[in-house]
């Protein structure tokens, strides 16, 4: 400070000074929860929570495979000259061979697309401006905005933290499900429920991936001068985006699969038709 101010400019350098100072304890509740967003966005979620599951739930499934083999052998055998009841025992082998191999590779596949969203979404992160984040004295319009609308900043903030939490407890979790759905998908009279678990799981797994592109390109809108007098009003729009965001697709994804998907009665009397 003593290097800044001096007799010269002791008039402008103190309030200038008391500014930060205010700001600086404004920002300093809210170092914590950006950290924690930014650490959900980019962290790569830990699966060997649940890997016991997940082994345990390829065991299970694995024990339908000799049925399913048993099942396309004997189709194979009746068929006789029908061919194209040969060429649907064939297919059966073939789907049941690339069943066998993702649903044992599911944990690595998982792992692997987990990989690349966090790598993904990291490069984009770190293309933010981290003052885009902060409380800023740059101009006195957003200095007058930042002390009336904070607190609506801190509560959007606390809502992108309890759903990114909410999505890496599913995507954590979701690696039991994995192998369910790659099973349930060849079965065809199940197809549409592997779907739908593929399809929840895939959303949830890169959607912090367009949270952070929405981030940035909100981030840059503050390089415009007519958005550069209402930072906070920028940074309050772009966490509500991404909250929209995650919600929308986490709802609208499993609303959309489920209404596809039928009745369980009638999909289990449509699977014992099928293998009948």
């Amino acid at each position: 400070m003593a290097d800044d101010c001096g007799l010269l400019n002791l008039a402008t350098c103190l309030p200038q000074k008391m500014f930060d100072f205010f700001i600086g304890l404004l920002n300093a509740p809210l170092q914590p929860l950006l950290s924690f967003v930014k650490t959900l966005l980019t962290a790569n979620v830990d699966l060997t929570l649940f890997v016991s599951l997940w082994a345990i739930m390829v065991y299970v499934i694995s024990l339908f495979y000799g049925l399913l083999l048993m099942y396309s052998g004997f189709n194979f055998i009746i068929s006789g000259y029908d061919a194209v009841k040969r060429e649907k025992a064939k297919e059966w082998f073939r789907n049941i061979f690339i069943m066998i191999v993702l649903v044992q590779a599911s944990y690595f596949l998982y792992s692997w697309f987990l990989d690349i969203n966090s790598l993904l979404t990291t490069a984009i992160i770190n293309m933010i401006d981290g003052n885009f984040f902060l409380l800023t004295t740059d101009n006195f319009v957003n200095l007058g905005l930042e002390f009336l609308f904070t607190i609506f900043y801190v509560l959007a903030l606390l809502i992108t933290v309890v759903l990114l939490t909410i999505r890496y407890v599913i995507v954590a979790i979701g690696i039991v499900f994995v192998p369910l759905a790659v099973f349930l998908y060849f079965i065809p009279p199940l197809k549409e429920y592997g779907r739908l678990i593929m399809n929840f799981l895939g959303v949830c797994v890169f959607s912090t991936f367009f949270d952070a592109v929405i981030l940035l390109a909100c981030s840059k809108l503050v390089d415009v001068s007519i958005f550069g007098n209402f930072k906070i009003l920028v940074m309050i729009t772009a966490f509500s985006i991404v909250n929209l965001l995650m919600i929308y697709l986490l709802v609208f994804t499993l609303i959309k699969s489920a209404m596809k998907s039928q009745g369980d009665f009638k999909v289990v009397k449509e699977a014992v038709k099928y293998f009948g």
